[in-house]
């Protein structure tokens, strides 16, 4: 069901995390805050009236492309398995995939099934991702597209980098002073905040789809299918008598190492870190830090790195996967 604007105080804000796996909106309902989240995913299957007609009975987001049907958002994952492909992706490592023809229109798509038109010109907050440790990568092309496809609905829209987000989702207790870490589908992101100013942010390209993605090349499964498997029941602890879960988790120990030594070099080169001493706790968000065991494996590995920083408290996010769209809502809700 999209966000109907008419039912909602329209003095109220909206935050929309704009990841390379999913797209998350999140809003407030009283002291509650309330989510819909889309996979930024599709995939096309053949035409037919018969296939139109039952995708439109059930509601199943779609776009008729000629002698194709494009399924997309959430029902693209089942389409694929039922096909034996992979889901075809808006987003690659972050920004908008430059490999996909069908990107721009696809993630239009998906963004208006999780959002009505907007008449009054709502606030509306979105993430980006940070540039990559050791490069300069122009985002500017895929923070435009997402700010014109938003503004084009009618949105008052202003971005917010992705670590950040979790700083001010999880870290108000510290006058959002901290690091906070996304590790989404694409890349992790990671932010140093010192009262809510970003003193350091970068990204690696290890996330998610990378664990996924040589998985599948050593197993010989489909990455769609070792992403499921890895949401449904893999975890970091013990021995795995499975091949897939051994695998993943050598995969994940490389990413986790890979974050760790970025996180080192990071604050080691940095001239801007905080010298007051204050406490600067880590939070890790994302549905890539999901798998149980995750956060010890990280303390474990942070803990054998010399970082130039002392972490006051590791911990996981109250709510991984919609912890950067609760951010970027209370970055927008600070605008009102």
């Amino acid at each position: 069901m999209r966000h109907n604007d008419k039912n909602n105080n329209n003095n109220s804000a909206l935050g929309l995390d704009v990841g390379t796996s999913r797209i998350c909106l999140a809003e407030r309902s009283g002291e509650d805050f309330q989510y819909e989240t889309q996979l930024n995913a599709f995939v096309s299957i053949p035409y037919s009236k018969m296939t139109e007609s039952v995708l439109k009975k059930e509601k199943v987001p779609h776009t008729v492309n000629g002698e194709q049907i494009v399924v997309h958002g959430n029902e693209s994952d089942r389409f694929a398995d039922l096909l034996n492909v992979d889901t075809r992706r808006t987003m690659s490592k972050g920004v908008l995939n430059p490999a996909e023809p069908d990107s721009l229109s696809m993630i239009r798509k998906i963004v208006e099934s999780l959002l009505e038109p907007c008449k009054d010109r709502r606030k509306l907050c979105f993430t980006i991702p940070a540039a990559p440790l050791g490069a300069e990568e122009n985002l500017t092309y895929h923070e435009a597209t997402i700010r014109q496809i938003l503004g084009d609905m009618g949105y008052e829209v202003k971005s917010i980098n992705e670590g950040l987000a979790v700083v001010y989702s999880e870290l108000e207790s510290s006058n959002y002073t901290g690091i906070g870490i996304s590790c989404g589908g694409g890349l992790c992101n990671v932010c140093l905040a010192y009262l809510s100013v970003p003193v350091l942010s970068f990204s690696i390209p290890k996330a998610g789809d990378y664990i996924d993605n040589n998985t599948a090349t050593v197993t010989g499964e489909r990455a769609n299918r070792v992403r499921i498997a890895k949401e449904d029941s893999f975890h970091l602890n013990g021995f795995f008598a499975d091949k897939l879960h051994q695998v993943l988790g050598v995969y994940y120990d490389e990413m986790i190492q890979s974050l760790v030594n970025a996180m080192k070099q990071a604050f080691s080169s940095s001239h801007s870190l905080p010298k007051s001493g204050r406490n600067l706790p880590i939070v890790l968000s994302g549905g890539t830090a999901l798998p149980e065991g995750f956060k010890d494996r990280f303390a474990k590995i942070l803990g054998e790195s010399e970082l130039p920083i002392t972490a006051t408290e590791i911990r996981m996010a109250a709510d991984p996967l919609h912890t950067s769209a609760k951010g970027a809502l209370v970055a927008a809700l600070a605008d009102l």
